[in-house]
């Protein structure tokens, strides 16, 4: 099934986020189908990283709505007005949104096993013998299986970044965001991540990616976002927003950047 004509699984509307006095998001519309890829590209202090932080609710919004897999992210309706969850029950939202930073955030007092089973036994409250044989798999699949007992410490910044991805679809989530996961990492260690991410996408798995490797969103994207000032600006496909962006905006963020 082509992801642009699977059911919806995120929907944003009308979503407005200020930080104090500075509005940061101005009434954001976005629509994510299962299966597909979103990366979203602009400058810094555009609100891209807001916003992905906004969607598993590690930010509350001040106006409009979230919707993951059927459900408004952070909120339920009583009487008809919009009331914050509990955080258990945001925590349970969670569970099923996979979420990997620029800083990978890992445990340093725990060692890369013990970072990947933590939430699938602490939250999902799955035994040892179901998550360890799905983490040594995971970690597998990003090579990083001879790891298992080793510290963040002894890894370098690609092979931590690789486990913090491992250590999110250690849940088994239905959407993995994504923000700036290359950022932080020295350039020869860029591409051992994107080809994770590259699997990942190809495996169908619901991915919206905040990144500056406009070659990852061109090749690897089904819509790119373009957002400045808190809003989107252009949205389409890889050959229509960088190949052939259409806003005056677009084109000169994307004649500044390498791709």
């Amino acid at each position: 099934m082509n992801a642009m004509t699977s059911p919806v699984l995120v929907e944003a509307t009308n979503v407005h986020k200020s930080f104090g006095a500075k509005e940061v998001l101005s009434g954001i519309n976005l629509t994510v189908h299962e299966g597909e890829v979103m990366c979203l590209i602009g400058p810094s202090g555009s609100g891209k990283s807001t916003l992905l932080r906004c969607i598993n609710h590690l930010e509350s919004l001040n106006s409009g709505t979230i919707v993951v897999d059927g459900r408004i992210v952070g909120y339920e309706r009583k009487n008809n007005v919009l009331v914050e969850l509990h955080p258990t029950a945001i925590a349970a939202q969670r569970a099923s949104i996979g979420m990997v930073f620029q800083h990978f955030n890992l445990f340093p007092h725990m060692t890369v096993m013990e970072n990947i089973i933590e939430a699938p036994r602490g939250v999902r409250g799955e035994s040892r013998g179901v998550v360890v044989p799905r983490a040594r798999q995971l970690l597998a699949e990003v090579g990083l299986e001879d790891f298992a007992d080793s510290y963040p410490g002894r890894l370098s910044g690609g092979q931590q970044q690789r486990v913090a991805i491992v250590r999110a679809l250690a849940m088994e989530p239905r959407l993995m965001l994504f923000d700036e996961p290359t950022s932080a990492l020295d350039p020869e260690l860029v591409g051992d991540v994107l080809q994770v991410m590259k699997r990942l996408a190809s495996s169908g798995m619901t991915m919206i990616v905040v990144t500056h490797e406009i070659a990852f969103a061109r090749d690897v994207a089904d819509t790119v976002v373009f957002m400045d000032g808190g809003a989107i600006v252009e949205a389409g496909t890889p050959s229509e927003v960088i190949e052939n962006p259409q806003h005056p905006r677009t084109r000169e963020f994307l004649s500044q950047v390498r791709h």
